[in-house]
C-alpha cells in the first residue's frame, strides 16, 4: 500500500502528465469490436476561431461526466472529438490579421487567401486540443474530424447534389440577412438582436392631383428609393377612398399606387405603410401575392445605388437617411421623427446593423423536413428531450419554419458545386465540373456552416461516403448530444432533418439541454462587457476538478448558471476535504494490509452504517446520472463525502482504530478502504484527475478507468446509529449556541427514556462521551427534579442539564446587580417625573400615559432581578 499521498492537495501536480499517460495507455480509445454495449457522444465542434470559452468548459464536461460514467459501468464508450472551420467567424478572424499587414484577400486572391486560412486553422486547432487535454475530456482522437476534411467535404457535395436533384435545393431571389461590411448574408443564429434607442420617421406621401396627403412612418427611410406602393387594410373606413389612387413618393418624386392588404394592422401606427419588397421580409411576401417590382436600392456594401439619384448615390445609408431628413424638411414632406425604443439586429462577426436584403441566394426547402421532424417527434421513436419542455420548443419552430438560406459570399468553406455556363447561363450541378469547362463559371459562394455541421452525427463516423464504416454500424446513432438551448433551431433541428433524409435514421436518442454561463450578476457574457471567463485561468489558480464539479453541481439541465468564484473556491475545500482524509486512510492502513472483498464478518454498527449509507447514495447518483441530473448527484456524493465519511464515519473509526480487539482494527480498516474506493469510483465523472491520484495510490489497477461501478446492496440493521448521530449533533448545537468550549465537561441526565433508548445508551455511551465530552456518569431520571435546568428534545427524550454547570453564576450575578443598578436610577427618574406638577399639566396624554407604562414595567423587572439573586446568593 503506497501511503505517500503528498501533505497538501496541489491541483498543478495532481493533474501534471495524466492526461497524455491516458492517452498513451489508449483509455480513451474505443473497440467496435468488443462485445460491450456501445455507448457514444459527439462533441460539438468548436469553432476554430480562437480560444475555448467557459461555456465550451461547462459543455465537455456534461459530456466527459457521462462518457466516464458509462465507461465505469461497463460500456464501451466513443467520445468523438471534431472542430468547425466555422466560415464567416474565421474569414473575419484571417481578414482581420491580413488588414494589419496591409493586405486585403483580394490582393492574395482566393487560392492563396485560403492557405492563410489553413494556417490559422493549424494554429488554433492545436490551442483547442491542448485546452481539451487540460479539461481532461476522454476524446478518442483516432477519429477526430474537422468540417473541410477532404472526406466530409466529398460528403457534403454528395448530399448537396442529392438533395438538389430531389428539388429539396433550389436557387432563388429571397430577402436574406445581409452583413454590409462583410458583403455576404449570414444565418439568423448570426444576428444579434439589442433594444436601441431610434427614431419613427413620419413623411407625407403626396396624394396625386390632390392637397391631400397619407401619413407615413418608416424608421428605414434610406429604403424609400425601392417603394412600390403604400398599402393599408381594406377594411379601414379612413383610407377606403384612396385605394386605388396614386401618390407620390417624398424623396424621389416617384408615382406609387395605393393598395390594400390585410397585413396591414388598422390600429397600428398611422394604419399606413410603405411597402418595399426587396428590403423587408414582410414586404416581399406582400410584393409576391400583389406581383410588385423588386428594385433594390443599395449596393451590396450598404451605399446607396443609382435608384438614389445624383443626391444621394454613393452615401452610406446612414448619411443617406440624414441628408433625406435634411431634404424633405426643406420641400415641407418631412412631418417629425418620434423617438423609439426598438430591436435591432448586428451582424455577430463584424457588428454592423444588418440589412434585410433581397439576393440571389440557395435554399432548402423546408416545409418536408418541417413535416419529417413532426412526424419524428410525434412517434414511439421521438427523440428524448432533457429537459422534455425543449422538445416543444423544437416542434413551435418547425411549425413556423421558413426556407433555409444556405449559401455564403465567402471563400472559406465548402464551395458550391454549382457552375454556370457563360453564354446560356445555364445551370450544371454535379461532383466535379463540366467536361468543357473552359465554357463554365463555378458559383463563387460556399455553404453555410451548419450545412455541414448539420451532418456531423455521421459524417463523423463514416469514413468518405461509406456506410460500411465499423464506426458508423457500430456507434450510430449516436446515444446522446449535449448542447445549448439557444442553437436547438440552427444545429439540432438541422442535424435531425438531413441526417433522416440521408440515412433514413434519426441522428440520436437523447439530446441533453443546458443553459449559458452567465457573470456573477447574471448578465451575459460578452467582450463589450469584459465579464468573460477564461476556464484556463481558473484551472490555474484552482485546479480543473473544481471548475469540473463547480459546472456540474450548479445548475440543472436546461438552466442558466451563474459563475462564482466563491463556489469555485467551495469546489476546492471539496476536494481537499477529500484528499485530506483519504492521506488519514491510507496512514491509518497496516503496512501488511490487504484490501479483503469478505471483510463484513465482524463489522462494528458505525462500519455498518457508513456501507448501509454508501449503498444507498450509489444507487441514487447513479439513478440521477442516467438521467443527467448531474448537479443533485454532486450534491448527494458532496453530503456523504464530507458529512457522513468524513464529519462522522472517519472520526467513529478513530475510536475502533484505537480499539484493543484486533477484529475490530481490521473491520474498520478495511471499511474505510472499501468506502474510499467507491467514493473515488462515483466522483470520477465529475473530478476524474484527483481521483485517479488517490486511486493510484490504493495500489488496485493500473487506472481508475478500469474500475466498475459496482454497488453492493449492503442492508446492515444500524437503527441506533443515526440516533447516536443526532444526539452527538444536538449536544455540539447546544455547546455552540452557549459559546462552550469543548473541553468543559457537562453532565446530563436523560428523561424520559424508554427501554429501547436506554439499550442505546448502554450500547453507545462510550462512543458518546468520546464525541461531546459529556454524559459522565450519566443519571436516567424519569421526572424533571429542579426548576433550574435546560431540556434539549432528542427524539421523544430529553436531554437535561443543570443551569449553573454550564452558566458563569458569579458571571451571572454580577450582570443582574448591573441590570438592578440600572432600573433603579430609571425608577427614580420615572418617581420623580411622574411627581412634577409642571410635567403632569404641560405634557400630553400620550406622553403622561407611555411614562407610567415604562414605570410599571421597570418595577415588574426589577422585582424579577430580586428574586433570581436571591434563588442564586
Amino acid at each position: 500500500m503506497n501511503k505517500e499521498l503528498a501533505p497538501k492537495y496541489n491541483p498543478g501536480e495532481v493533474e501534471e502528465g495524466k492526461y497524455q499517460q491516458w492517452v498513451n495507455d489508449n483509455r480513451f480509445k474505443a473497440n467496435p469490436n468488443s462485445a460491450k454495449s456501445k455507448f457514444s457522444i459527439i462533441l460539438p465542434p468548436p469553432n476554430v476561431t480562437g480560444k475555448l470559452h467557459i461555456g465550451h468548459a461547462w459543455d465537455g464536461s456534461l459530456q466527459d461526466a457521462v462518457i466516464r460514467f458509462k465507461k465505469l459501468t461497463g460500456f464501451d464508450v466513443l467520445f468523438v472529438p471534431g472542430m468547425d472551420h466555422s466560415g464567416i467567424s474565421t474569414q473575419v478572424k484571417v481578414e482581420a490579421k491580413l488588414r494589419e499587414q496591409g493586405i486585403s484577400r483580394f490582393d492574395l486572391g482566393r487560392e492563396r487567401f485560403l492557405e492563410e486560412a489553413w494556417k490559422w486553422k493549424a494554429e488554433y486547432a492545436a490551442v483547442i486540443r491542448q485546452q481539451w487535454a487540460k479539461l481532461g475530456l476522454a476524446l478518442d482522437y483516432s477519429v477526430e474530424k474537422f468540417t473541410l476534411d477532404d472526406d466530409v467535404n466529398q460528403l457534403v457535395k454528395q448530399i448537396f447534389i442529392n438533395f438538389y436533384n430531389k428539388g429539396l435545393i433550389y436557387r432563388g431571389k429571397r430577402i436574406v440577412n445581409w452583413d454590409p461590411q462583410q458583403k455576404t448574408a449570414i444565418s439568423n443564429v448570426e444576428v444579434i438582436y439589442s433594444e436601441v434607442v431610434g427614431s419613427m420617421y413620419h413623411f407625407k406621401y403626396q396624394l396625386v392631383d390632390s392637397a391631400h396627403y397619407l401619413e407615413v412612418a418608416t424608421t428605414r427611410p434610406e429604403t424609400m428609393f425601392a417603394d412600390q406602393c403604400v398599402v393599408v387594410n381594406p377594411t379601414d373606413e379612413r383610407y377606403l377612398q384612396y385605394i386605388g389612387k396614386n401618390v407620390i413618393n417624398p424623396v424621389n418624386g416617384q408615382v406609387i399606387p395605393v393598395i390594400a392588404d390585410d397585413y396591414v394592422e388598422v390600429d397600428f401606427g398611422t394604419g399606413v405603410m410603405k411597402c418595399t419588397p426587396a428590403h423587408d421580409p414582410n414586404d416581399f411576401e406582400i410584393g409576391e401575392r400583389h406581383k410588385l417590382a423588386k428594385p433594390l436600392c443599395m449596393n451590396e456594401d450598404g451605399t446607396i445605388n443609382e435608384l438614389g439619384g445624383k443626391d444621394y448615390q454613393g452615401l452610406d445609408r446612414f448619411v443617406a437617411r440624414q441628408k433625406i431628413i435634411e431634404l424633405t424638411t426643406q420641400a415641407n414632406t418631412f412631418i417629425k421623427a418620434e423617438e423609439i425604443t426598438h430591436q435591432v439586429g448586428f451582424s455577430e462577426r463584424s457588428n454592423a446593423v444588418v440589412e434585410p436584403y433581397l439576393s440571389d441566394q440557395w435554399f432548402v426547402k423546408m416545409e418536408k423536413f418541417s413535416a419529417m421532424i413532426l412526424e419524428l417527434q410525434n412517434s414511439p421513436e421521438a427523440i428524448k428531450f432533457f429537459p422534455e419542455r425543449f422538445a416543444d420548443v423544437l416542434e413551435k419552430w418547425m411549425q413556423n419554419a421558413h426556407d433555409w438560406c444556405i449559401s455564403r459570399q465567402l471563400w472559406w468553406g465548402h464551395r458550391i458545386p454549382a457552375w454556370y455556363h457563360k453564354d446560356t447561363n445555364e445551370l450544371y450541378v454535379g461532383e466535379s465540373a463540366p467536361s468543357d469547362l473552359e465554357n463554365w463559371i463555378q458559383d463563387e459562394d460556399v455553404l453555410d456552416t451548419w450545412f455541414s455541421s448539420g451532418l456531423w452525427p455521421f459524417a463523423t463516423l463514416m469514413r468518405g461516403e461509406s456506410f460500411e464504416s465499423d464506426y458508423y454500424k457500430t456507434y450510430f446513432p449516436v446515444n446522446v448530444l449535449v448542447t445549448g438551448y439557444d442553437i436547438i433551431f440552427f444545429w439540432v433541428a438541422r442535424m435531425i432533418f438531413q441526417t433522416q433524409e440521408f440515412t433514413d435514421s434519426k441522428p440520436f436518442n437523447d439530446v441533453l439541454i443546458h443553459g449559458l454561463v452567465r457573470d456573477e450578476q447574471g448578465r451575459k457574457m460578452s467582450k463589450s462587457l469584459g465579464n468573460g471567463i477564461d476556464p484556463m485561468d481558473v484551472i490555474a489558480e484552482y485546479g480543473v476538478d473544481s471548475l469540473r464539479f463547480f459546472l456540474l453541481t450548479n445548475s440543472t439541465p436546461g438552466q442558466d448558471i451563474k459563475y462564482s468564484t466563491e463556489k469555485v473556491r467551495s469546489a476546492w475545500n471539496f476536494m481537499n476535504k477529500l484528499w485530506n482524509a483519504s492521506r488519514y486512510v491510507l496512514m491509518n492502513l497496516d503496512d501488511n494490509f490487504v484490501p479483503n472483498k469478505d471483510f463484513t464478518k465482524h463489522l462494528s454498527i458505525t462500519d455498518k452504517w457508513i456501507l448501509n449509507e454508501l449503498s444507498q447514495v450509489e444507487q441514487q447518483v447513479q439513478i440521477l446520472i442516467e438521467k443527467y441530473e448531474f448537479a443533485i448527484a454532486g450534491k448527494l456524493i458532496y453530503e456523504f463525502v464530507w458529512t457522513k465519511y468524513c464529519s462522522w464515519y472517519i472520526e467513529f473509526a478513530k475510536v475502533n482504530l484505537n480499539s484493543s480487539e484486533t477484529e475490530v482494527r481490521d473491520s474498520t480498516q478495511q471499511t474505510l478502504f472499501y468506502v474510499l474506493k467507491n467514493i473515488l469510483i462515483m466522483l470520477h465523472p465529475f473530478a476524474p484527475f484527483m481521483t485517479e491520484e488517490i486511486y493510484l495510490n490504493l495500489n488496485l489497477r493500473s487506472s481508475i478507468m478500469e474500475e466498475n461501478w459496482d454497488i453492493d446492496s449492503f442492508k446492515f440493521s444500524t437503527e441506533y446509529i443515526n440516533q447516536v448521530v443526532n444526539i452527538i449533533t444536538v449536544v455540539r448545537e447546544f455547546r455552540s449556541k452557549n459559546n462552550l468550549k469543548n473541553s468543559l465537561p457537562l453532565q446530563f441526565k436523560l428523561n424520559n427514556l424508554n427501554s429501547s433508548n436506554q439499550e442505546l445508551f448502554n450500547t453507545f455511551i462510550n462512543e458518546i462521551n468520546e464525541f461531546v465530552k459529556a454524559f459522565v456518569n450519566a443519571e436516567i431520571v424519569n421526572e424533571i427534579a429542579s426548576d433550574d435546568l435546560t431540556a434539549i428534545a432528542v427524539e421523544e427524550y430529553f436531554l437535561e442539564i443543570a443551569n449553573d454547570s454550564f452558566i458563569n453564576k458569579e458571571e451571572l450575578i454580577q450582570e443582574l446587580i448591573d441590570r438592578q443598578t440600572m432600573l433603579l436610577n430609571e425608577i427614580s427618574r420615572s418617581e420623580k417625573m411622574l411627581g412634577n406638577e409642571n410635567f403632569i399639566s404641560r405634557a400630553s396624554q400620550d406622553k403622561i400615559e407611555a411614562e407610567k407604562a415604562k414605570y410599571a414595567t421597570y418595577k415588574e423587572q426589577l422585582a424579577a432581578i430580586v428574586d433570581k439573586l436571591n434563588t442564586l446568593q
